[in-house]
């Protein structure tokens, strides 16, 4: 495995692509997201797993998002994710509700390669009537025992960020398991990395049971700190809370939201400002 040039990997997202990325806690890619904001991306529909943050709230104002698929998009403690509720509450952006366990069904029924998968938690709920493709059915294994059907999620794209990958190209995500499941379930996967481990990580007791195999990845970047603002998990790093705070305060406003692409250099292309 050689490693790609961060833009030659964003390069591998298409316009219009499904992509799955991960929540604020886990590996979130933000140095790729940057480059996929100057590259100009457009009509992305992300799939949150489960939910989305700051990465979602960037690409959404940037105007490279049609669809968010999400459980919920918020920077957590420190408030609402303010692009996202603007263009959303605007109708600019086509929101598909979801819960938790439903991505996570629809990701786990597509890494088994079926149709569907059945829960129940959703039952009940307003969701059911605003989702077209989930379905209740009756359980043929019971009587009055109604199921619903959440279908596969396949997304084109996993995109994250790990702390280890090694020359073969397999990639160690730890205990981050929706990292693993949404490489399972995509047709594409694209790793920002930390470090490069020198050895084979399915061969090392320590780290083979959180290692995604080279054969689910398609391509890495090596990327010191591709994470930041956000923390990261298995380094002890920790989310810089105030550049949230300063981003979610800009960001209340489309001028303040560009003011802040502004101070992090970041040149988009085709942005209507």
């Amino acid at each position: 495995m050689s490693w790609q040039p961060l833009e030659q990997l964003v390069a591998q997202i298409d316009d219009g692509a499904r992509v799955a990325i991960p929540p604020d806690y886990s590996g979130v890619a933000m140095a790729a997201t940057f480059a996929l904001l100057s590259r100009g991306v457009r009509d992305l529909h992300l799939v949150a797993v489960p939910q989305a943050g700051l990465q979602a709230d960037l690409l959404i104002g940037a105007g490279c998002v049609k669809i968010m698929e999400a459980a919920g998009v918020s920077l957590g403690e420190i408030g609402l994710a303010p692009r996202f509720r603007e263009w959303a509450q605007q109708g600019r952006l086509q929101m598909m509700d979801a819960t938790c366990p439903a991505i996570q069904s629809g990701l786990q029924a597509a890494e088994k390669g079926i149709p569907f998968m059945p829960i129940r938690g959703i039952l009940g709920s307003d969701l059911v009537a605003l989702r077209d493709q989930w379905q209740v059915i009756d359980n043929p294994y019971g009587e009055d025992d109604p199921i619903l059907l959440v279908p596969a999620i396949r997304p084109d794209v996993a995109l994250f960020h790990a702390p280890l990958a090694d020359s073969r190209g397999n990639v160690w995500v730890g205990v981050r398991r929706e990292l693993m499941l949404m490489a399972h379930a995509s047709a594409t996967t694209l790793v920002t990395v930390e470090e490069n481990y020198d050895g084979d990580l399915l061969a090392d007791p320590v780290y083979a049971a959180g290692t995604i195999p080279h054969f689910y990845i398609t391509g890495t970047s090596l990327a010191p700190g591709g994470m930041r603002p956000l923390g990261f998990f298995g380094d002890g790093s920790v989310t810089d809370s105030e550049h949230l705070i300063r981003y979610e305060k800009l960001a209340r406003s489309e001028e303040g939201f560009f003011q802040y692409l502004e101070e992090q250099k970041i040149q988009l292309a085709g942005v209507n400002q």
